[in-house]
């Protein structure tokens, strides 16, 4: 018999999510169910191995030859400014050291946006993962898309676009909730072939980071995009052609 726990409160401990009560509820419940110690040690050595993957990029050097060439421009600039006043005050080279400062921080911005990136993508393919072990592929089993969307309601702050496109070979199977970012997001699963494509869907936050673009790891292709309001990935172990096409029949 599979127990309730396992399925539901496991992963929101391990990331943090309970309150102090159901926390200290769970820990007592942990110490006499196997099923779930099991599953905590799973999910912290599925966690472990994601952090060791290294999914990010270092950024290229082409991007930092481009930064020290510009600080090197502007630095020479305000030097031959200096040469020609320099019975004036010392402005220019206060200007020169205000670029730089501004370029580095321009670089510095680039390179947090594009690590808060890399973590968020492997939050999802953690998800994606974690989703195909038995039992927690769905919260609601069904192909019709009118018995998977509202299910939904009540459940988020948002409603996620939800359609079956069977006839073009991506059946819908399903969907569930999950956490990304530390924030709930719609799980929308369809089949394709013997693969199981998940798309997650959450509201785009202007202050967060926005996600597009494609890759892949470990086996994995992952799809991600911005449309309207909303942030879409798509992420499975499908070929990265069937992603793009199941991308254009949500575009649609």
């Amino acid at each position: 018999m599979n127990c309730e726990f396992s399925e539901t409160t496991v992963h929101g401990y391990f990331d943090g999510e309970l309150d102090a009560v159901r926390s200290a509820e769970f820990e007592r419940h942990l110490e006499s169910c196997g099923e779930c110690q099991a599953e905590l040690r799973e999910t912290e050595s599925l966690h472990e191995r994601l952090q060791q993957s290294n999914l990010f990029e270092q950024a290229s050097p082409q991007l930092r030859d481009r930064i020290h060439k510009q600080i090197v421009r502007e630095a020479n600039a305000s030097g031959a400014k200096i040469s020609k006043a320099r019975k004036l005050f010392f402005v220019p080279s206060f200007a020169a050291l205000a670029a730089a400062a501004v370029l580095l921080l321009a670089g510095f911005l680039v390179f947090q946006s594009h690590n808060q990136s890399a973590r968020i993508t492997t939050e999802l393919i953690d998800a994606h993962v974690r989703s195909l072990q038995p039992g927690h592929l769905t919260d609601v089993l069904s192909s019709d898309q009118h018995t998977v969307k509202p299910w939904f309601d009540g459940k988020l702050d948002f409603i996620p676009p939800v359609s079956d496109f069977s006839q073009q070979g991506f059946p819908l199977v399903g969907g569930r909730l999950d956490i990304v970012d530390g924030h709930n997001v719609a799980a929308l699963v369809y089949a394709r072939r013997k693969h199981f494509i998940n798309l997650f869907v959450w509201p785009y936050r202007e202050k967060g980071t926005s996600l597009a673009g494609s890759g892949s790891h470990q086996g994995y292709n992952w799809l991600t995009w911005q449309s309207g309001e909303m942030q879409f990935c798509l992420i499975s172990d499908a070929s990265a052609t069937d992603l793009r096409e199941l991308k254009d029949l949500i575009g649609q």
